[in-house]
């Protein structure tokens, strides 16, 4: 197969193209080539996708699959303009920030209600309108094509630092701090598993929309497990959401945060996707404590990035839970 990703030096892009090259297909990254080497064995054409001649590099060019993964509308209009093709499959990698309703457990990809999309002279994203972006984006490639909507997408090379967080500090051992309840539910995909799972859909020609996430955990059995495989001398003290607050415990990602926390009920829905399409075609989910002690080996060669509360800041939120118990 020859494959055409549109990206490919960083995170998903990358890992699509390791795994493509493994599996003996012929891969082709256009990118800037600015975000880091691609893939062994992929070769690099190098274009700019801001411009309206960008892709004139690939003219000619002809290509079985082609994977997409920009955040941009203009800069996806501007792909299928010029390379989506009858007979070509196309992979667009959308998000599950496209959804309106976070609050709904149990929601699915073919039901669930969308975020109106940008509007059409909104070239770019920002992180504000993210999930309005990426609607646009879906509404442009069509629907004769695979919508991967990925949740949170995890693991080694992860430039966000956010599941990193966890692996890191797990390692460490003694009291941890956990947000919430051991109860809550989590749901993240480990990058290679997506990759994997992108690249058979090109191989089959899958067509539709899926949500690209792993199966439901709660947050209990998530980093017990993961806490296993780094460090077991682990003794979680779960702190819940009113304290976190008062204390400036920050959500999801960020300093002084707690990665992969969401407040409840408002985000019931987030983590709690019914995924069952995506695993009845070929959606493969490794055990979480693989992901977590890949990730603590990448961090440790890599120097890889860790966002969340320092070691510090750790001490004196567990030290006010403690002091708040005794009084």
């Amino acid at each position: 197969m020859r494959l055409l990703i549109l990206g490919g030096s960083q995170f998903l892009g990358r890992a699509i193209a390791t795994h493509a090259c493994v599996a003996g297909h012929d891969v082709t990254c256009a990118a800037r080539g600015l975000a880091g080497p691609i893939a062994a064995g992929a070769r690099l054409v190098r274009i700019d996708r801001d411009t309206t001649d960008g892709l004139a590099p690939l003219a000619g060019a002809t290509f079985d699959a082609v994977v997409d993964v920009s955040r941009h509308p203009s800069q996806v209009r501007r792909a299928v303009a010029a390379l989506k093709r009858p007979g070509v499959h196309w992979t667009f990698v959308s998000t599950v920030s496209v959804y309106a309703d976070n609050g709904t457990p149990g929601q699915r990809a073919d039901t669930a209600p969308l975020r109106e999309p940008v509007a059409e002279d909104v070239e770019h994203s920002t992180d504000a309108i993210y999930g309005a972006a990426k609607v646009a984006c879906e509404q442009a490639v069509g629907h004769d094509a695979f919508i991967c909507r990925a949740g949170l997408i995890v693991g080694p090379e992860d430039p966000t630092g956010r599941f990193a967080y966890w692996p890191a500090r797990l390692v460490r051992g003694g009291e941890v701090l956990a947000p919430g309840s051991p109860d809550d539910a989590v749901q993240f995909i480990d990058v290679r598993d997506l990759a994997q799972w992108i690249v058979h859909a090109a191989e089959i020609g899958l067509t539709g929309i899926f949500d690209g996430i792993g199966p439901i955990r709660t947050r209990g059995e998530l980093l017990a497990e993961c806490a296993g495989a780094l460090n077991p001398s682990c003794k979680f003290t779960w702190i819940d959401r009113a304290f976190l607050d008062a204390h400036d415990v920050r959500r999801w990602a960020g300093p002084r945060s707690l990665p992969m926390w969401l407040p409840l009920p408002d985000f019931a829905g987030f983590m709690t996707r019914d995924t069952s399409p995506a695993r009845e075609a070929g959606l493969i989910s490794r055990p979480p404590s693989v992901t977590a002690r890949d990730t603590r080996s990448w961090l440790r060669t890599s120097n890889g990035p860790v966002v969340g509360l320092t070691e510090d800041e750790e001490k004196v939120v567990l030290a006010a839970w403690h002091a708040n118990k005794a009084s």
